[in-house]
């Protein structure tokens, strides 16, 4: 397989056991070489705020045994591979990256990928480096904007809480190359978990997704397309063709955006039952996140002057809701002669059936539709009489009719997820799920589906499938049961009592699913680890105290006791909220003597720790509190 780009150069003589590691994939999970206790002591305590206190004590007792009682799980690695492991996160000339699409890896220099970086902040129009970090300043607009809409009593105190910025992190770029285009550009992602704004661009999304997609022209996905598709046919003269908006979120305008979504808010009948806020309301938040997009790269801060930031939650609406409007605009006055007479769009992504000869015609139209002349398209005719289109090949039959089959670009590599990779059985089989319902979704003639099949078959073998999982899944995916059985699944979270999310270790984390499903407590499973994790590492650093969603331990200096917590705040944060807590306690109990320290027992504070330093006399190991378990997204 054609994973790598540049790796014989990049890493000389360690170029096997590099590619043994790497050619298992990024999602690849080696297995634990010790169990995870903390993980699962905050997951069970999580759990059993959900439950009444004699249960909760049941559970921890359960849950305790299966911690004693737990082995790590046979390595899935060889020593080699893992010392190549060790190897490269030491490695510091190069870069291990995803690639765009194709679900390739990809090894760049470093220097490479810092320059095509640098190039792209050189736009000028589009982006500026500031003098100094502007996060105080926006969290204080920010702030400045719940505070008003809390007093006038339009989002409630949670919601207010939940909004406000506790964590300050600065938002980092980085770049995933584009193997599949001609020189290897970088896609921009701004990471902004974390952030003054992620928060509230969260809850914006959730409020304008909504809108979108409300039109005939909107794809939803492959399986959507190829029901629109199933009755075309295509006239004498007439061919599919492909327009592409040339990127789309940083050529985005967000004053104009503001407006057509405001438009669309305020003739929105069903806004009232999403939320208390008023449009204008919405709109000042909107403006505040698009307006505020900062980010650093290699320690220095940048500003996105124009467009939307990809990677901050409500940009794929913003810019999504746009292009609809611009659509509609579009066709609306789209000459006769170019007007297509299938137009299917997916986001920045569009499908026609058009005249061959009107297709440069209606190029021309689309370019002039954007009143900012911001948005431009380039365009794909069918060749041979096909053409790709999301992940489908639509082929066009002798007869007009059309058929679809499945498509894979020259650089996907067809590398699922490994067999051997340390993940639970049911995350395996929904790797053969999934390619199947797209076969069966998409291609309907029985020839191709055939096909299809040995393709699906032999790209899971190569990732070390052995045959009955296939056979298994196929079976029950065939079954005529299937469809009306009631699910077996009793983990729902529907009438659970609550959900908490544990690392997978094998046995181990059957074990304590069943009992945490006997109290009422659905369980979501994930990797421990996985090599993107340990491995791809492309933005700035930061210091463990600017760390948020994490899990930390803090250490007494006094005896082998160790308070385990978990926040979603800066690390910092939490740990000066403990030391003020423990020094409040400290100043109003003074010391404890034998006599009253039995006493003082029933006497909780808010912090465990405060009480453990109270009641025993002892001193917090402040210096050697650390970050355990940081959720990384890449």
């Amino acid at each position: 397989m054609n994973l790598f780009k540049n790796i014989r150069e990049n890493y000389g003589q360690n170029y096997v056991k590099t590619e043994s590691v790497l050619a298992k994939g990024l999602n690849f999970s080696p297995a634990p070489s010790k169990i995870p206790y903390e993980e699962y002591i905050v997951a069970t305590e999580q759990a059993c705020h959900k439950l009444p206190s004699n249960e909760a004590t049941v559970l921890r007792s359960e849950i305790a045994g299966v911690l004693r009682n737990a082995r790590p799980p046979k390595s899935n690695i060889s020593a080699e591979e893992r010392r190549a492991i060790q190897d490269l996160k030491k490695e510091e000339s190069i870069l291990i990256l995803p690639a765009d699409k194709g679900k390739a890896t990809v090894l760049m220099d470093t220097t490479e990928y810092e320059d095509k970086i640098h190039e792209m902040l050189s736009d000028e129009r589009t982006y500026e480096q500031l003098p100094s970090d502007p996060t105080q300043r926006y969290k204080r607009e920010l702030v400045a904007i719940l505070s008003r809409l809390k007093k006038d009593k339009k989002i409630e105190k949670y919601q207010y809480d939940l909004l406000f910025p506790t964590a300050e992190n600065i938002p980092r770029i980085y770049g995933t190359p584009k193997i599949h285009k001609p020189g290897n550009k970088v896609r921009p992602i701004v990471d902004y978990t974390g952030t003054i704004g992620y928060q509230t661009s969260r809850a914006l999304a959730d409020i304008l997704s909504p809108l979108v997609g409300g039109t005939e022209h909107h794809v939803t996905n492959s399986k959507h397309l190829a029901e629109s598709l199933a009755e075309v046919m295509i006239e004498e003269g007439e061919i599919f063709n492909s327009h592409d908006v040339v990127s789309l979120f940083t050529n985005t305008p967000i004053d104009e955006s503001l407006n057509v979504i405001k438009a669309r808010l305020e003739h929105d009948k069903t806004l009232s039952k999403r939320t208390l806020l008023a449009v204008d309301d919405i709109i000042d938040l909107l403006k505040f996140v698009l307006t505020t997009t900062y980010f650093l790269f290699r320690g220095k801060i940048y500003k996105q002057r124009f467009g939307a930031a990809m990677g901050s939650p409500v940009s794929p609406v913003v810019a999504n809701l746009y292009l609809e409007f611009l659509e509609q605009q579009a066709i609306a006055t789209a000459p006769l002669d170019c007007k297509p007479r299938l137009w299917k769009r997916y986001v920045d992504d569009i499908l026609e059936i058009i005249k061959e000869d009107q297709v440069e015609n209606l190029t021309t139209h689309l370019n002039q539709t954007d009143p900012m002349d911001s948005i431009k398209f380039t365009y794909e005719k069918e060749r041979e009489g096909s053409i790709p289109f999301l992940d489908t090949l639509i082929v066009r039959k002798p007869d007009g009719s059309v058929k679809l089959l499945v498509y894979r670009k020259a650089t996907h590599t067809d590398q699922y997820l490994n067999f051997a990779s340390h993940h639970p059985i049911h995350h395996k089989l929904g790797v053969i799920r999934t390619l199947l319902d797209r076969m069966n979704s998409v291609i309907s003639e029985k020839e191709d589906k055939d096909q299809e099949e040995g393709k699906i078959k032999h790209a899971l073998k190569q990732c070390g499938y052995p045959e009955w999982t296939f056979n298994h899944v196929k079976r029950k995916m065939n079954s005529k049961q299937q469809a009306t059985k009631p699910s077996k699944n009793k983990n729902s979270t529907e009438k659970s009592k609550g959900l908490v999310i544990v690392p997978y270790v094998e046995k181990m984390t059957e074990t304590a699913t069943r009992i945490f499903r006997k109290h009422g407590i659905a369980t979501a499973v994930r990797p421990h680890t996985t090599l993107r994790k340990m491995l791809v590492h492309p933005k700035d650093k930061r210091d463990s105290m600017s760390t948020t969603d994490c899990i930390y331990e803090i250490p007494c200096a006094n005896c082998d006791s160790t308070y385990v917590g978990e926040t979603g705040r800066r690390f910092e944060t939490r740990l000066n909220e403990h030391k003020k807590e423990t020094e409040k306690v400290a100043r109003s109990k003074g010391s404890f003597t034998r006599q009253t320290r039995k006493q003082s027992v029933s006497e909780q504070s808010k912090s465990a720790i405060a009480d453990h330093a109270a009641q025993q006399n002892h001193i917090i190991n402040w210096k050697d509190a650390q970050v355990l378990e940081k959720e990384s997204l890449l």
